[in-house]
């Protein structure tokens, strides 16, 4: 028997399959029995996506992970799941790495015994630019094409594991962390380029659900004007989170009353009483470093006052405050400038499809980089005791923003979608 979730989109109704089993029929279970690798299509609702049917073997005891990336995706309505998902391991030591949508990372493991079989559960957040009485938030052109905003829930796997299932259940009552911010905080689409926010989802339990807002080239007066701010308002509820993280392009504003003490600090006070308003709890943080630095090895300031001004907001209405500022300042020079490159997206020309000429961007972040940031946000969550530690799993190893990791440990292999162009935003 199929399990389906019904929904209603552009006046239609959609019949989409939740449960799925890889080669053979599990007896005495509800699922679509996937015998074939096949592709995904809107009338089927389900399949490999994105060209990587011809990556997949399937058998009767699963699919095969291929040494390169496998997209399944399937209908979903915007809503959270649960996704429950079965490997095996291989006779060799097995990898499992999964991404949901927009390379949002869940799992990075390695199965030591052959053959073993494990279940993880995930809860993946699926979203549309829907608000109330047909009205939408606007995206930019760039996000048009980004999972995060299609009508499907995707999944990436990598590694060379066996999938057994994926089991997906619509669930309505969980804890929901927001995230608010620009291009250092979004959900980046395609590599090279990637954010703390996708790599956040890594260190969280399934008690919590991440849902990220932010976007590239955003400030808080475009973040609240594209009406994304309208939506978290209007899913937001008591007892989840809303993390702020702006001040890049906040300092590109010019005008009357623009300025950190301005409608900067104006607006940081509104988002926070939107959290508020509906008893959530909102947490500030400053602006991640730009990555330049002096003759002497120092890191030069590029926020101006912005920075403080996040602080005196987040002092005079007792709000939460990581100071991503001054953590990042300790980290890249920890590194050094020459060491903190790899950290950011700095390579030379045709290391990527398409790429015709050197990238070598000082603000937005790699994989290993952003990971890096994500255990920044991490480590400050831990020190300060903020009520979000209770969804930290308990593996994850202590972190010191004055001794970071080396980017020669780092394994976490490309999804296989490029864009040699650097998001907006500086």
């Amino acid at each position: 028997m199929t399990v389906i979730v019904s929904f209603v989109t552009n006046g239609q109704l959609i019949e989409s399959p939740t449960n799925f089993v890889f080669g053979a029929a599990i007896r005495h279970a509800e699922h679509t029995v996937v015998k074939t690798n096949q592709l995904y299509s809107e009338e089927i609702g389900f399949g490999f996506d994105f060209g990587t049917d011809k990556n997949v073997q399937i058998h009767k005891k699963g699919f095969s992970i291929a040494d390169d990336p496998v997209y399944f995706s399937t209908r979903m309505p915007e809503g959270n799941y649960k996704v429950e998902i079965d490997f095996e391991g291989t006779e060799i030591e097995s990898t499992i790495i999964l991404k949901a949508e927009s390379r949002r990372l869940l799992l990075d493991t390695v199965l030591n015994a052959e053959y073993t079989r494990i279940t993880k559960n995930f809860v993946i957040n699926v979203r549309t630019p829907q608000l109330k009485d047909d009205q939408k938030i606007t995206l930019k052109e760039r996000e048009f094409t980004y999972l995060n905003w299609d009508n499907k829930l995707t999944l990436e796997f990598l590694g060379n594991a066996v999938v057994h299932s994926i089991n997906i259940i619509p669930i309505t009552e969980i804890t929901s962390i927001f995230l608010a911010g620009d291009s250092t905080v979004t959900d980046q689409d395609l590599e090279p380029w990637a954010s703390w926010g996708q790599f956040i989802t890594r260190y969280l339990t399934d008690r919590v659900v991440v849902s990220n807002y932010a976007y590239s080239g955003a400030s808080l007066s475009s973040f609240k004007g594209s009406r994304r701010l309208e939506k978290i308002g209007s899913l937001l509820k008591k007892g989840d989170y809303l993390l702020i993280e702006f001040g890049h392009n906040d300092q590109k504003q010019k005008g009357e009353n623009e300025g950190p003490w301005l409608n900067y600090t104006k607006l940081l006070v509104e988002f926070v009483n939107t959290a508020r308003a509906k008893g959530a709890i909102p947490v500030l943080l400053t602006p991640v470093q730009r990555r330049f630095f002096d003759k002497n090895g120092k890191l030069k300031s590029t926020h101006g006052e912005y920075p403080d001004a996040v602080r005196s907001v987040a002092k005079k209405m007792k709000v939460p405050l990581i100071d991503l500022t001054k953590i990042t300042t300790t980290l890249y020079e920890s590194w050094g400038d020459d060491y903190s490159r790899k950290a950011f997206v700095q390579y030379p020309v045709n290391t990527f499809p398409g790429q015709s000429t050197a990238l070598e961007d000082n603000t937005h972040f790699n994989a290993f980089g952003a990971n890096e940031i994500a255990l920044c946000v991490i480590q400050e969550i831990k020190r300060q005791g903020l009520s979000l530690e209770v969804f930290l799993k308990h593996t994850i190893p202590a972190y010191n923003p004055a001794f970071p990791n080396d980017i020669s440990q780092w394994t976490l292999p490309l999804s296989n979608r490029f864009e040699p162009t650097k998001p907006d935003g500086n």
